[in-house]
């Protein structure tokens, strides 16, 4: 399905009504990225689909309404969550944001020792102190990347259980510290294999167009709770 498809006809990215409206009048001006690979931006080429990766493309769609924001990206591949918050935080904290995306653990959790209460503190420290600093901050539950083609037999049930706790206990400090939450990890598409890349560990194009939307359909609710409901027919 997905070779038939670009991103103006995908129906899980973003519809070309949205696209001009979905943040008008948004109040961020400095936006900051922490994590790992999925921050920094790896995703595999796909055609119909624009080589942006997802932090650059929610960074675009912020300067649609607001062109004077500044945006700064720390996200470096291959990082624990350990590292992310020793590397990335202060560098952050001092960009002074009022919009922050920490996005981190996946590399934690590739590995059988994943220690999930670790990851959770790391998280949770980089959540309130970008909080306590006046951010709005969101964080991510990605996609499943246990399915991928790519991942050997052997190790994909385990790296499964591993991603699925790492997502349920990002969405359980989301929901705890109130940051702004995209669960991707039961997405429709989690178990597609047009959204992973070759490497058994990143996403495609298509995944961070689909990453994005959500994100800022996400971010359209925090700031208008009632309007998107009623947008979305609930």
């Amino acid at each position: 399905m997905a070779a038939t498809l670009n991103e103006a006809t995908d129906p899980y990215c973003l519809r070309a009504e949205e696209s001009g409206t979905l943040l008008r009048g948004h109040p961020w001006r400095r936006f900051a990225v922490l994590g790992d690979s999925v921050a920094e931006g790896l995703c595999e080429p796909v055609d119909g689909y624009p080589d942006v990766q997802l932090a650059d493309r929610i960074a675009a769609e912020l300067r649609a309404t607001a062109p004077d924001l500044a945006y700064l990206n720390l996200g470096l591949r291959g990082l624990r969550a350990h590292q992310v918050r020793a590397s990335q935080l202060g560098p952050a904290l001092e960009f002074g944001p009022d919009l922050a995306l920490v996005v981190c653990g996946g590399n934690d959790a590739f590995r059988p020792g994943y220690d999930a209460e670790a990851v959770d503190a790391e998280i949770t420290a980089m959540v309130q102190a970008l909080q306590n600093a006046g951010a709005t901050v969101i964080t991510v539950g990605m996609f499943d990347v246990s399915y991928s083609p790519a991942v050997p037999e052997p190790h994909r049930a385990g790296l499964g259980v591993r991603m699925r706790r790492l997502a349920e206990h990002t969405r359980a400090v989301a929901h705890r510290l109130g940051t702004v939450h995209v669960h991707l990890t039961d997405h429709p598409l989690t178990a597609d294999p047009s959204i992973y890349s070759g490497d058994g560990r990143h996403g495609s194009a298509r995944s961070d167009a689909i990453a994005a939307a959500e994100t800022l359909r996400r971010l359209a609710h925090h700031l208008d709770p009632v309007d998107t409901d009623r947008a979305e027919g609930r």
